[in-house]
């Protein structure tokens, strides 16, 4: 029997795209026109500019080629908390009449003193046909603990931009497998959250869609994508209980699961390996790492 992720079931070119992007409108330190274009010129087919709390749905830089995905980032902090802890969630939307949220339309931010109180949040976005992503968990000082029972998030972000720069976080998938571990169904999407033009155009989804909204919200709950900070991840499936991965010359290929340690291959312009499940694995994911030490990371194959 083959499982193949269903990134990767398709001879067509994946569309590169941006979920996690600020901009004067909030924080940001440049223009929207400007910041669509630099992801243009980079081979962005589409991106989100999710200022805060300032819903988006507009291109400001309608001469490029490049699909905005309708969204905003949301907020709420941790009340009655020595130091600083909180909940940031991407939420992307449809760019028709399902979406009730208008151009600049602004919203304040919450205040949950854990997880139960933050889910009605999450709920309102869910009831208004959102996507959601929960955003960087180890700047946002909530280990899996503080967000593992919150209900609706399609994925969680697994690399950061901006945390790294800044703050050496959020680089490698924290607490991913935990979730997963539990049977949660959450995929992971790599963002730059970036703020000024050197945090945009690292961390990126590659996505099996047709390039227009709706395709490309549909894919990307499905899972039907990988994330990548440079590495050009193939083909990933599972035939007969063996791992297989494919992706242009690499330093490492790492195999990952829960309950599991890592399973790490190593070699100058490695292109293929393989992995037998026949141990318990209840799910399994690769991550790709080439010579400057980018990374790249599939979505889980679930078996």
């Amino acid at each position: 029997m083959l499982i193949r992720q269903s990134a990767f079931e398709t001879t067509k070119p994946l569309l590169k795209g941006a979920l996690h992007c600020h901009t004067t409108r909030s924080d940001g330190a440049d223009n929207p026109a400007d910041t669509i274009r630099y992801h243009a010129e980079h081979g962005y087919q589409f991106m989100a500019l999710t200022d805060h709390r300032c819903y988006n749905r507009q291109n400001y830089a309608p001469e490029t080629a490049i699909t905005i995905i309708p969204g905003m980032e949301f907020d709420a902090t941790f009340e009655k908390e020595k130091g600083f802890r909180c909940f940031h969630t991407v939420c992307i939307g449809p760019a028709d009449e399902r979406n009730p949220f208008t151009q600049d339309q602004r919203f304040d931010s919450g205040v949950a003193a854990n997880q139960t109180e933050y889910q009605p949040y999450l709920d309102w976005l869910h009831q208004s046909h959102q996507l959601t992503v929960y955003c960087h968990p180890e700047w946002s000082s909530t280990p899996a603990r503080y967000f593992d029972q919150l209900k609706g998030n399609f994925a969680m972000e697994i690399w950061n931009t901006g945390c790294a720069q800044d703050n050496g976080m959020d680089t490698n998938a924290a607490y991913w497998d935990e979730l997963l571990g539990q049977g949660q169904r959450i995929y992971g999407v790599a963002t730059d959250d970036g703020h000024h033009m050197g945090q945009h155009c690292v961390g990126y989804v590659m996505v099996n869609a047709s390039n227009t909204v709706d395709a490309i919200l549909a894919a990307l709950a499905e899972g039907r994508f990988y994330s990548s900070c440079g590495p050009v991840i193939q083909d990933f499936y599972v035939e007969d209980g063996v791992a297989h991965v494919v992706c242009e010359p690499c330093a490492t290929i790492q195999f990952c699961a829960d309950k599991h340690p890592t399973v790490q291959f190593q070699e100058e312009g490695i292109t293929h390996a393989m992995l037998d499940l026949r141990h318990q694995y209840d799910y399994i994911r690769v991550s790709v790492i080439d010579a400057q030490g980018r990374r790249a990371w599939t979505n889980p194959i679930f078996l």
